[in-house]
């Protein structure tokens, strides 16, 4: 197996593990000094065991799906659907990878909004979806 096939198994489990609520598993692929950083609240949080804590014990239903994951080498950009507390969340997560572990991670998420009426002539929805219309 390798580099590449063996990083997007683990990124595909990562997920998984996210989904089930398995939060050992969830952290499994990060580095025990990674970064993970949350752009729109602010937030960075230093180290394996920081970011595994600040995850774990989260109050809402969460549920996780992973529409889309690309990538090679140390870079992987995963698209997800994240829900809480069944309000769905759109998030991409970017992944940086060193010595086969995710050492920086910066995650991107906002919710649906509807789509100008004046475009509407020019788009076309994206497999499975429908388009809202402002």
């Amino acid at each position: 197996m390798d580099d590449d096939t063996r990083t997007r198994a683990a990124i595909e489990e990562h997920w998984r593990a996210s989904e089930r609520g398995d939060v050992v598993a969830e952290h499994v692929l990060y580095a025990d000094d990674a970064i993970l950083d949350y752009p729109q609240s602010g937030e960075r949080f230093r180290g394996r065991a920081a970011i595994a804590a600040q995850r774990g014990g989260h109050p809402a239903d969460r549920h996780f799906s992973l529409e889309r994951l690309t990538g090679s080498g140390d870079l992987w950009v995963s698209e997800c659907v994240i829900t809480y507390d069944g309000v769905p969340t759109r998030a991409v997560s970017v992944m940086e990878f060193s010595r086969g572990r995710l050492a920086h991670e910066t995650q991107y998420s906002a919710g649906p909004f509807a789509a100008p009426a004046r475009r509407a002539a020019l788009a076309e929805p994206m497999p499975g979806r429908d388009i809202a219309v402002a």
